[in-house]
């Protein structure tokens, strides 16, 4: 699902400004349609910036999506949103690495 290549390796791609005072989790996926609720409890849990991330459970990070502090590409997300291949970049308000 997630490709370890890093996000520099495309030089012409220029990431989102990141919002202050946010933690943001980029990714690089091989494929698309995966739903983010999925991907970024995993990936939160696999980060060491940021330990409340990285414990976060399930419920927290619904609580997140309602919350509005979920942010793809600017815009808030909802857990089902789909993503889609290449790199992404979620923004999570509230959380600094």
């Amino acid at each position: 699902m997630l490709d370890s290549r890093p996000i520099s390796d495309n030089a012409q791609y220029q990431p989102p400004p990141q919002p202050e005072g946010s933690f943001r989790i980029p990714l690089h996926l091989n494929s698309g349609g995966h739903r983010i609720d999925a991907v970024l409890l995993e990936e939160l849990r696999k980060q060491d910036r940021n330990s409340s991330l990285k414990n976060l459970s399930r419920a927290g990070l619904k609580r997140l999506f309602k919350e509005r502090r979920i942010l793809i590409k600017g815009q808030s997300a909802v857990p089902s949103s789909a993503l889609a291949a290449g790199v992404t970049f979620i923004d999570i308000l509230g959380f600094e690495a």
